[in-house]
């Protein structure tokens, strides 16, 4: 049985959609805050666990012995380590067989405010003594093709990375390298770099949207202190203004340009071009 927790989620939703193209049905259970979310998946005959990680209590009987379990980790920053601890403690005493968790790309060199709490969990993790894979995500393409209807409507990209680049991928690639573990074999003890096969720029961005779009866009580099208040004037709460500048700082020392071609190897194919993303991205709008 292979168990997907945050199935309900972004990607959550992309690793169960693949993982029923591999597996039956049957074979597949999700752990969900909200039953009624996943009343579809029931009705395909997915196992539905109601589970909370902010709720350890509600993690007894989440999951069972020799299960191959997801960790998808939780959206909610600050409250993201005592949850994924709940989580990893519940894995254990049901005896799984693996816990993949999705990190961060770079792992312990991420020296980012985002990072700390998958650092920590990544530590959690390997002393449980559970057979483990990490999956350290890279920066997913929906990051930037969500603010589309920003960008075309100022005409720009403000940003406080410089000439930083990004080595970003769609989240269905990144479902898929989850689902290659999950079906595989030979993953155990492995911590994957996960990271799109080119790394553009900001300006690079800027130029692709506007080809595809036929309105202009064009990169607007910031300093941290003015992107600050960018953020705070589009009305974010400071602690999540200041972690988005530390991110763009990231970029800007080249944090989130890592490639090592984990991605493309676990999926068997190359990455999805961001042009790609952005040209279906335009097409929904």
């Amino acid at each position: 049985m292979i168990v997907v927790t945050g199935a309900t989620g972004q990607l959550g939703r992309l690793v169960v959609e693949q993982l029923l193209e591999k597996v039956p049905a049957d074979q597949l259970a999700v752990v969900v805050r909200n039953a009624e979310k996943a009343a579809d998946l029931a009705a395909r005959g997915v196992d539905v666990r109601t589970a909370d990680y902010s709720a350890p209590e509600s993690l007894d009987g989440a999951f069972r012995a020799g299960e191959r379990v997801l960790l998808i980790s939780g959206s909610e920053v600050g409250q993201r380590l005592p949850q994924h601890t709940a989580v990893v403690e519940a894995a254990k005493a049901a005896g799984v067989a693996l816990l993949a968790y999705t990190s961060v790309l770079g792992g312990d060199e991420a020296d980012f405010q985002l990072a700390a709490e998958h650092q920590a969990t990544e530590k959690i993790i390997r002393d449980s003594g559970l057979p483990y894979t990490l999956l350290r995500n890279g920066w997913y393409d929906e990051n930037y093709t969500a603010q589309l209807p920003t960008y075309l409507g100022l005409g720009a990209i403000a940003a406080a990375a410089g000439d930083g680049r990004v080595a970003s991928a769609p989240r269905a690639d990144y479902a898929a390298a989850a689902v290659a573990v999950l079906t595989g074999e030979g993953h155990e003890g492995q911590a994957y770099e996960l990271s799109g096969d080119t790394a553009w720029s900001f300006a690079e961005l800027a130029a692709e949207i506007s080809a595809q779009s036929g309105k202009a866009v064009a990169y607007a580099p910031q300093s941290p202190e003015e992107m600050r208040g960018i953020l705070l004037g589009a009305g974010l709460p400071e602690p999540l203004a200041d972690i988005l500048v530390d991110v763009d700082l990231a970029i800007a020392r080249g944090l989130l340009a890592r490639q090592n071609g984990d991605l493309a190897r676990l999926i068997g194919r190359p990455t999805t071009p961001i042009g790609d993303t952005i040209r279906a991205a335009l097409a929904a709008l």
